[in-house]
């Protein structure tokens, strides 16, 4: 394929001019975009630094960097990456490149390439920077600050005089370029050198003004927006997000998995022919990351055996359960203490013998959460639903906000939070109103509206928008003040401590374009997939993939005769992908939508080398597998899969 970067080293004598004098040089030169994808070693700094050396200057190291226009990443390099003793740094690449190196760079930088006039893109990322690709590059006269694209009126021989209080005439929201200029100049020590150059001439026939279009100018404005990265993909609730939640017919059977949680499998404390009640205990924990499992339903065990799990993909244990018709309930299941007579031990003792796990998806115990053993902020409360289809959330807002408030209560006492915050999306501004209205007489319950972008639910991500803090490589949302808790799974904590009632239940969405009557259900847990699908009508037609979960991160499944679970959040029913994948074009999108600020393309060659080890090294272990990456990928590569597969070889890795 064709090179888009449009970029080349200066010539000799252009060369020899700008190193006559200085010294003791450091150069970047940038791994290119949009260009084939070829090889993990790309061409370096070497032709400049030969230049360099004949020259008879002295080269303090050089660095190949992925995206140098990428601002966030960049930065984060260049605080490791300069040697002491650098005095000038040499910089290879399109003018966003240089720009953004100059911005972050403590000594004085210089373009060492010329970015070449065409219609098109310069660089990857998103960026603030912008490059008019005007083929008479000023940035080594102007310390790294474009006159042509951050001057208003475009000036290169200095400012025009109208600026009022550091603001440009023309546009009263811009700081002047020029007073910018002057100060970089001036704390370099380059001021009287800029003031001493000839008279700058502009070649107006080079000039193309319009490089950067309305797209990329709008996406820019988002890109930052609460954390890195991210993608708004079409959110397709309509389907169901107004229709009022529906209790499901009662399931003749139930297969209830022994692993619906994050940690080890339950242990049966039942056997087959034992009769059992709703809410009660058939399976123990089995450690500190585990959880009990409780009958759905009262009626009769009829097997204990291993059985489909919809999100592995293989079998595990599971007990399952011919219902009766009659729901009677255990003995157990009764209504505890008020909440003011409860101690924190007691509502986790409570939390955790009531089998609750987090139902966004991760299932992780939350007695466990409610034990961090650091001290606690805030309570962030995830009411984002991020993404698309789903609206069970949604729903648990609208008809379940008293019972949302009292759980949220419950933790803050458990954990000696000062504060619960309850996060929504602004595409639900009916739940917005409602828990605003019902908050309104607390004094340490808050509601924040966050712009809808995805992976918004993240607990990392979640934490970073509302709270400004990063959870630390490794660490736990617990390590910076904060317990992060999903919608449901504080309705579930009401349950367990106004009814005495298990996790034995749960609202879920069944929607999508290829389901004839979209709908959100309280389903029990262990009802069948397909029963839940032809309750709803079937489908509208068999071109259609079935997910559990949304169609980010839900699991694709090939057989519909698998259990709902305690994190089972809905059913979808879409087009199948027709796409086929493509060889990596190396366009850099993976990288400037990853919120985990990874480089998600150099996982996909790996993996299919099997080089596990460099994979690890390049942090795959801290991808949260929200799949934006996939989703805005132009080659259709399914980095995802990939990524999984060297997660589990690095696992099994001695």
């Amino acid at each position: 394929m064709e090179n888009y970067t449009k970029y080349k080293l200066k010539g000799n004598d252009e060369l020899a001019a700008l190193l006559a004098d200085k010294d003791k040089l450091f150069v970047i030169a940038c791994n290119k975009c949009f260009k084939e994808f070829e090889t993990i070693d790309e061409p370096d700094c070497g032709e400049f630094e030969k230049i360099a050396a004949e020259h008879g200057k002295t080269i303090t190291g050089s660095a190949k960097v992925d995206f140098l226009c990428n601002k966030t990443q960049t930065e984060k390099k260049l605080q490791d990456m300069i040697p002491e003793g650098t005095e000038h740094i040499f910089v290879i690449s399109c003018g966003l490149g240089i720009q953004t190196v100059a911005d972050g760079a403590k000594v004085p930088v210089y373009a060492a390439s010329n970015t070449l006039n065409y219609t098109g893109h310069h660089g990857m990322a998103l960026t603030k920077k912008r490059c008019d690709a005007c083929a008479q590059c000023y940035l080594n006269i102007t310390g790294g600050v474009c006159p042509i694209v951050d001057c208003s009126k475009s000036l290169v021989n200095g400012q025009c005089g109208g600026a009022k209080n550091g603001k440009c005439e023309v546009d009263p929201d811009k700081d002047c370029a020029w007073e910018k200029i002057n100060s970089k100049l001036e704390k370099q020590g380059r001021l009287e050198e800029f003031l001493n150059q000839p008279v700058q001439l502009r070649d107006y026939s080079k000039v193309n003004f319009n490089v950067i279009n309305e797209y990329v100018k709008s996406i820019r404005e988002e890109r930052f927006a609460g954390y890195y990265g991210g993608v708004h993909p079409s959110e397709r609730k309509g389907f169901s997000e107004h229709i009022a939640l529906e209790r499901f017919p009662e399931p003749k059977t139930v297969v209830i998995s022994m692993s619906q949680h994050l940690g080890a499998p339950a242990n049966p404390i039942v056997q087959v022919g034992d009769t059992v009640k709703v809410g009660q205990k058939i399976a123990e924990a089995a450690g500190f990351i585990s959880a009990p499992v409780h009958s759905s339903v009262s009626g009769t065990v009829v097997a204990i055996e291993p059985r489909l799990h919809a999100t592995r993909g293989s079998e595990v244990m599971a007990v399952v359960i011919e219902s009766d018709g009659k729901n009677t309930l255990y003995e157990s299941v009764k209504p505890n203490k008020d909440l003011e007579d409860l101690t924190p031990d007691e509502i986790i003792e409570i939390v955790r013998e009531a089998g609750i796990v987090g139902m966004g998806g991760a299932g992780f115990p939350t007695s466990v959460k409610l034990k961090p053993n650091k001290p606690i902020e805030a309570i962030l409360l995830n009411g984002c639903e991020c993404e698309p289809l789903l609206t069970a959330d949604h729903r648990v807002l609208l008809e379940f906000a008293d019972d949302i408030i009292y759980g949220l209560k419950a933790m803050i006492k458990t954990v000696d939070a000062q504060k619960g915050i309850i996060v929504i999306e602004d595409n639900k501004p009916d739940a917005v109103e409602l828990m605003e209205a019902k908050i309104a007489d607390c004094d340490n319950i808050e509601v924040v509206v966050a712009k809808t972008k995805y992976p918004q639910g993240a607990e990392k991500m979640l934490i970073k928008h509302i709270m400004g803090r990063q959870v630390p490589r490794g660490g736990l949302p617990a390590d910076v003040g904060v317990v992060v808790s999903n919608i449901s799974t504080v309705k579930a904590v009401s349950d367990a401590i106004q009814k005495g009632m298990p996790l034995i239940e749960r609202v879920a969405t069944i929607t999508g374009e290829k389901i004839k009557k979209p709908g959100n259900y309280i389903v029990k847990i262990g009802t069948n997939v397909k029963e839940l699908i032809d309750y709803c009508g079937g489908f509208t037609d068999d071109d259609v993939m079935v997910k559990m979960g949304g169609p980010m991160m839900g699991f694709a499944l090939s057989d519909l005769n698998v259990p709902m679970m305690k994190g089972s959040n809905g059913i979808i029913a879409i087009d199948t992908d027709q796409t086929q994948e493509m060889s990596c074009i190396k366009c850099g999108r993976c990288v400037d939508v990853c919120p985990m600020e990874l480089a998600p393309l150099y996982y996909a060659k790996l993996a299919d080398e099997q080089k596990w080890q460099d994979m690890r090294d390049r942090d795959v272990m801290d991808c949260i597998e929200c799949r934006s990456c996939e989703y805005i990928c132009s080659s259709k590569i399914p980095l995802v899969s990939k990524i999984k597969a060297g997660k589990n070889a690095i696992r099994e890795m001695k």
